[in-house]
């Protein structure tokens, strides 16, 4: 979610804005937040279209991201509109065991990432299977959340939050800073539950069960999740994503209220 080279946003399991926050969102503009991670190693693959050597071979999930994101942007072009602004369609990037982005090298142990530079999403198909098998998060609405909650940093990418929000990052502590990112991850979260809510109103979506699906891949990559399964522990003050219960709380926020402007996640006392 940063606007500089280096800093993605939104990295799947391990690891956003002032005065435009402020006019968007009408709240505090000294409250803000950022998200993302450090990305390093591995060769690259080059971007899907058209296929490169090294991404992954022609595959069902891979038709099924494009039809989610495709979802979003129509979706989230509505949502603008409305705003009287113009929505700039991001970039789809699928990639198999690391990957070269604006953002530096990721391999795929980040996990899915939005890169604020390239404004594009980035995603390895493998996780997927993480996701169901790993951390007990099985079906398509759970896969679906994924994308949109990456999709949600590019909407904080393009309403300016992202840049001014890495440039107050570099000034703060890094328990600051972790506390930040949490805030526009959890926004995030909550952008996929508004894409949710407004594509079920206008093409009914949603089938029985969807919801539950995705707040399962909520909880199931919270921090204090992750952590309790990596090191038997958690601690809280190093979360840079949010526990279980913010993350399932945010994305339940934006499926019921389908409004960005309810996403108020820097204004928050309780996340």
């Amino acid at each position: 979610m940063s606007a500089g080279p280096g800093i993605a946003l939104g990295g799947g399991i391990g690891t956003v804005a002032l005065v435009l926050i402020a006019l968007f969102f009408g709240i505090d503009p000294s409250v803000v937040l950022q998200g993302g991670g450090d990305p390093t190693g591995g060769p690259p693959t080059t971007q899907v279209e058209p296929r490169a050597p090294g991404a992954p071979a022609k595959d069902p999930l891979a038709d099924f991201v494009s039809v989610v994101l495709a979802d979003t942007e129509d979706t989230w072009k509505d949502i603008f509109r409305k705003m009287n602004r113009e929505y700039a369609e991001p970039k789809l990037v699928l990639f198999s065991g690391a990957v070269r982005s604006a953002c530096g090298m990721a391999e795929s142990a980040v996990g899915p990432f939005y890169c604020p530079p390239d404004r594009k999403v980035y995603i390895d198909l493998a996780f997927y299977r993480d996701l169901r098998d790993r951390l007990g998060a099985p079906g398509d609405f759970a896969q679906a959340y994924v994308i949109a909650h990456e999709v949600g940093h590019h909407v904080q990418n393009l309403l300016g939050i992202a840049e001014r929000v890495e440039s107050m990052r570099r000034r703060a502590s890094q328990a600051q800073g972790n506390a930040i990112q949490v805030r526009m991850e959890l926004q995030a979260d909550c952008f996929a539950g508004v894409w949710a809510a407004n594509a079920h109103r206008s093409r009914q979506i949603l089938e029985s069960g969807d919801v539950e699906e995705g707040l399962n891949a909520a909880a199931a990559i919270g921090d204090d999740r992750l952590q309790k399964r990596s090191q038997g522990h958690v601690v809280p003050e190093s979360f840079t994503h949010g526990s279980s219960a913010q993350r399932v709380r945010w994305f339940k926020q934006g499926i019921e209220a389908g409004d960005p402007r309810k996403c108020d996640t820097f204004a928050a006392d309780r996340l």
